[in-house]
């Protein structure tokens, strides 16, 4: 993506939750390199931090919800999340969690757009999302797959003000133009049960590697490794708990 930083609008963050934090932790950490670090306090919960170096890069954390489903999660930054609730239900979005504090870190809330999307917002405080995007290890992408696109559309430029090129192909949205991720109709090749969900994607060196290290590590290979016209060689992969996730090799950025 052409975003390298947090910004007002775009990707900041992405999130697993897991119904086994120790096996995501392996998994992970031999898939992408991470170094997965527990926050120590009680009122945590286990929230993980996984790191490049010193920069983080997402977080894994144990399921805190009965009905919690196991899958990634993506924040998107905004500058007051209370504001963000109300843009999100006046556009027609539902409100799954009201903006809550977590430490001196930010406030972040959680909700789902029309076509039954979840998604996160985030305002950032003394932690302002990922420290590091489109390296190999590190978020690069997010796409939303989604049966009601031309609602999504009218959603998400409302809520966040994207930019959203016109494609009939795959749609990618933007902030003034900087595209961070892209659009899927789920057609008759999606089974039913399948909600509509964003889909967050990783850089990596090599995809087919990628492919294979996931199934070596009990995980299961979706969607082949396949290099798209005009886009980067891809693979959509699920980890052994059944989180989905993207990997696209890095340099190849959209």
């Amino acid at each position: 993506m052409k975003l390298h930083e947090p910004v007002p609008g775009g990707p900041c963050w992405a999130e697993l939750g897991t119904s086994d934090l120790e096996a995501a932790r392996r998994f992970y950490t031999a898939l992408f390199g991470w170094r997965p670090e527990t926050d120590s306090r009680q009122q945590a919960g286990g929230y993980t931090i996984a790191r490049l170096g010193d920069a983080a890069v997402a977080a894994l954390t144990p399921l805190y919800q009965p009905a919690q489903p196991v899958a990634w999660n993506v924040s998107f930054a905004v500058r007051d999340a209370d504001t963000a609730v109300r843009q999100v239900a006046a556009a027609g979005g539902t409100v799954l969690q009201e903006p809550t504090d977590v430490f001196d870190s930010g406030r972040f809330a959680v909700a789902a757009d029309p076509g039954g999307a979840v998604f996160q917002m985030w305002q950032g405080r003394s932690f302002p999302g990922a420290g590091l995007f489109n390296a190999p290890g590190a978020l690069g992408w997010v796409e939303l797959l989604t049966r009601e696109p031309d609602l999504a559309a009218d959603f998400y430029t409302t809520v966040f003000g994207w930019t959203v090129s016109a494609s009939d192909r795959y749609p990618q949205w933007g902030i003034a133009g900087a595209d961070f991720g892209g659009m899927v109709t789920m057609d008759d090749k999606f089974p039913h049960e399948v909600p509509a969900h964003w889909l967050p994607y990783f850089a990596v060196e090599d995809v087919d590697t990628a492919a294979v290290g996931t199934t070596d590590g009990g995980g299961t290979v979706l969607m082949e490794p396949t290099s798209p016209p005009d886009g980067p060689r891809i693979a959509v992969l699920r980890d052994p708990q059944g989180a989905m996730f993207g990997v696209y090799r890095a340099g190849d950025e959209r």
